[in-house]
Parts: structure tokens; sequence; C-alpha cells
């Protein structure tokens, strides 16, 4: 048997125990290392999005394989490796067509969105002493010698998935940027822009604590929105012109909104946040459609090469993502770990788990 961060009712996540997994041919079972919480989770803790009950939670795992599929090739138990949050079979439509975070999207009672998000989703997650990872072939990415769990702890999700925000906006050389909250996957956001060589990035942040981390990541000025107009302030530090690209990392109204006023014409709007609402656009802000803008979403990139990638960038000195981990705790203190991360105190960016 083994620990479990497990999802019980709306508000209740608990440890329990759980046998431990044992991986079909072309799986592994993963003893996991240090894992974290993320935003996602606690949408599950608050009932706001749906998984079964009896599922263990999480989706950003490291560890050491434990344990290989009879099918499994190239890989050794004791190995060190992570596994991305999303985690596709490289078969299916979506991937082939190389969407692989829509894998098993598609199906013949229509479109799921987000079929590649399976850990804590639609599968037992990564806040537990154990992890069936499936497709390891696939998902399985060995850790650079070197590296800590916490310095490659944000590859699964959180970098993932701020660099995507900059990469589908197709930032460029000399782009202005701007990213609308300085949370973990606004701060890679920004580490990303900076990455693609944007010359200008303005952070959208009122946290003091953020605010200096986005300056530590990259942000050349963060504009706090609780002190004035921030589309005002961004188009006056951009003399009027607008911004190539803006990141929108939140997930509500009037940040989407904020971000496609602040675009330059033919400007990008790339889209990070999970919306529970429908959105608006409005006609002013779209140039009633005739303002060339694109708007463009992302999830999480997934699959070993993609970690490989993230991983490499961590080893070369390129990121140092270690100081969003601000909080330690071992797998028995989930449930306080989560009310520390739900209710956003203590200047929490991330939390550290290790079982």
């Amino acid at each position: 048997m083994m620990k479990a961060a497990v999802f019980v009712e709306a508000n209740r996540i608990v440890l329990d125990e759980k046998p431990i997994p044992v991986p079909g041919p072309l799986d592994a079972v993963i003893r996991v290392t240090t894992t974290t919480i993320c935003g996602t989770d606690v949408h599950i803790l608050k009932g706001e999005y749906p998984v079964a009950r009896g599922l263990t939670i999480g989706h950003e795992p490291v560890g050491v394989i434990e344990k290989l599929g009879s099918a499994v090739q190239g890989y050794s138990e004791g190995q060190r490796v992570i596994a991305g949050a999303i985690t596709p079979s490289g078969h299916s439509a979506a991937c082939l067509c190389g969407y692989h975070s829509q894998d098993g999207a598609g199906t013949k009672h229509g479109f799921k969105p987000m079929g590649g998000w399976r850990f804590g989703n639609t599968i037992d997650g990564a806040q537990a002493e154990y992890l069936l990872v499936p497709d390891a072939m696939t998902n399985l990415a060995p850790i650079p010698d070197g590296l800590s769990d916490e310095q490659v702890l944000m590859c699964p999700d959180i970098m993932s998935t701020g660099f995507s925000g900059a990469e589908s906006g197709q930032v460029r050389i000399g782009d202005t940027v701007a990213v609308f909250a300085q949370g973990p996957i606004g701060l890679c956001a920004t580490a990303g822009a900076r990455l693609m060589g944007a010359t200008t990035i303005i952070g959208v942040e009122p946290v003091p604590e953020r605010m200096a981390i986005a300056r530590r990541m990259g942000a050349d000025h963060v504009v706090d929105f609780t002190k004035g107009d921030a589309v005002g302030e961004i188009m006056r530090l951009t003399d009027g012109r607008g911004v190539d690209v803006s990141i929108e990392a939140l997930g509500r109204q009037e940040t989407f909104e904020a971000a496609l006023r602040v675009l330059r014409p033919g400007g990008t709007l790339s889209s990070l946040g999970v919306y529970s609402s429908d959105l608006r656009i409005p006609i002013d802000a779209f140039m009633a459609g005739l303002g060339d803008h694109k708007i463009v979403t992302t999830l999480c990139p997934g699959g070993k090469e993609r970690m490989r990638r993230l991983m490499d960038t961590i080893a070369s000195g390129r990121l140092d993502t270690r100081p969003l981990v601000t909080h330690r705790f071992s797998l028995d203190q989930i449930v306080e770990a989560y009310d520390l991360f739900s209710h956003q105190r203590d200047g929490v960016l991330k939390v550290a788990i290790t079982p």
C-alpha cells in the first residue's frame, strides 16, 4: 500500500492509503520524490472542476523508476525521471496532427478538450508515493546529471505552460510583450518571452513579492493595476503603439479584455488562462473584427521531448525556476499544504511536496 492525496468531495482532499499501481506492458511506475500543487488542483478541491471521487490528485511528478512494463525499452529501474502533466500516447489523431496535448480529445460522442491531461484528471495522479505513467516511452524524460528535483519541478506543467504562451504568440526578436498576471505560469511566460528575444516585457501584477520575482525573470516594467489604469500605462510605455504580443495568464474576463486592448494592429493575444464562464469580446477592443488580430490558446505541451528541452534550458543556466518554490511540505502535511496554497497565504508561489 501507499499514501496518496485523494479527492473525497468539494473542499476535501485527504491523505489516504491505496494499492501501489502495477504497470501494464507499455507503462512504468515511478517512486515520487518531489511533486507540487497546481492552481488546477485548487479548482478540483473547490469542486469547480469535476473529477471522480477517490481519485489521486496532482500532475507534476519528479521521481525514480520503480518498475518498468514488460515492453518498455530504453530505460532502467532506479533512473531519475520526470513526466509531463500531459501524457500523450503518440498515436492518436490529435498527436499525429501535431497537437499532443489534445490526445484522446476526439471521441464518437464529440470533442472533449484537454484529452491529454490524465494525471489527477482521468487517472490517479502524482500527489502520492508512487505513480503509474502511461505510455512510458513517450512520456518519461531522464533528468540530466547535476540537476536537483526542485530545479526540474516546474518542467512538467508550469514552465511548459508558461513558455507555450510566448511560443504560441510567436514572440520575435525585438518584440514588446505584456504578460497579464505574474503567478507561476505568468512568470514562466515572462521568462519564455525573454528567451525568445522580446526586448521589452511588461508584467501586470499587484503583489509586491511577485513584482520583484517578475523583474528577476525578465520583466522590464511591472504595472500594478490596483494603482491605476493598466491599459493606459502599457500604452504610455509603448508610446501609444501597443504591444506585439499579450499573454493572458489568469483566466478572467477583465484580464482577457485588457490583453486585447493593448495589442497593436495585427498583434497576437496568447491565452493561457482557464475560464470558468463565457468570455465577451468588446467590439471597440476587437476593432469590429477588422484589426488583423490573432487570438490563440494553448494547453501545456507534454511528452518526453518537450521535457528534455525544458530541462536542457535549465541545465544551460539560462533560467532558474527555484525561486518559484517558496514553501516545502511532506506528503503527510498535504492538507496543510492545500490550505496554505489555496488561500495564497504567506507569499506562496509554489510548494514542494516530498513523500
